[in-house]
């Protein structure tokens, strides 16, 4: 009897022991997961940062634009 019980402990360790192991290798695997989506918002990140530039840098053109057209028109005007 006391063979069975140690039988059916043993086989209980040895699945828990699976167990473990396949919940590690989930682990290792959502952490590598993790590493990738920091990654990809890392450059999102940046990404976001150089539209931002570069939305600030056209918005000061059109500013220049519209200033110059202003001028001609004013001279238009005068001359009209």
């Amino acid at each position: 009897m006391s063979l069975d019980i140690l039988n059916q402990l043993e086989s209980k360790i040895q699945q828990t022991v699976e167990t473990i192991e396949l919940l590690q290798l989930e682990i290792e695997d959502l952490k590598g997961k993790n590493r990738q989506l920091e990654e990809q918002a890392m450059n999102s990140s940046g990404s976001v940062t150089a539209l931002q530039e570069e939305n600030q840098r056209l918005k000061a053109e059109q500013q220049q634009w519209q200033d110059r057209l202003q001028s001609l028109l004013g001279r238009m005007k005068d001359i009209g």
